[in-house]
């Protein structure tokens, strides 16, 4: 039987108006599923009209303007609600969950769903659990004595993984997704 980071695995990230999970807005969002390593992903992207300004700093980011948001983003609680509904299929299908800074994203996706949807993310897994593998959080466990920073671009790196786009949203997922399959590789005994 092959080894769990052989087997399939789905990816989630997002790209925001900040880092306060508060107050904050999803802009864009991504999901990657791929069946074994080495196989075409499959993405599912959404541009959100966040219906706040947002931030130059965050722009500089991501490269996503208000401006463009505006024109071609949806509105967030459709988009919440297919977000959530997708990674529920996820987990519903037993399949592992990649969420570089899950903490995060996982947080400021439970605000939007509130603040949007009326509704939270524990909602949506009542009946099935979602499993999370936080890359940053394997690597810090397996490799703790490690010294430099762990940022996704830092692990990519270290673990010779291409992350080709950092910061759009499918680009992060999927670089996120080979990492812990790099990380099950090197500690897999």
């Amino acid at each position: 039987m092959a080894c769990w980071y052989e087997g399939p695995l789905a990816a989630f990230d997002t790209e925001t108006t900040g880092v306060d999970v508060e107050t904050d807005r999803i802009v864009s969002a991504a999901v990657v599923v791929q069946d074994a390593p080495g196989t075409r992903p499959r993405v599912t992207r959404w541009l959100v009209n966040p219906g706040v300004p947002v931030p130059e700093a965050a722009t500089a980011v991501h490269g996503l303007t208000e401006e463009h948001l505006q024109r071609n983003g949806r509105w967030p609680a459709p988009v919440m609600h297919e977000i959530a509904e997708e990674l529920a299929g996820q987990a519903a299908a037993a399949r592992p969950l990649v969420v570089m800074n899950a903490p995060f994203d996982l947080t400021l996706l439970d605000r939007e769903l509130r603040r949007h949807r009326a509704s939270s993310l524990d909602h949506w897994f009542e009946a099935t659990p979602l499993l999370v593998l936080d890359p940053r959080v394997l690597d810090k466990h397996l490799d703790r004595y490690r010294k430099g920073r762990r940022t996704l671009t830092d692990l990519c790196a270290h673990y010779e993984v291409t992350l080709d786009g950092a910061h759009d949203a499918a680009a992060d997922a999927l670089a996120s997704l080979e990492v812990v399959r790099a990380v099950g590789r090197r500690f897999a005994a």
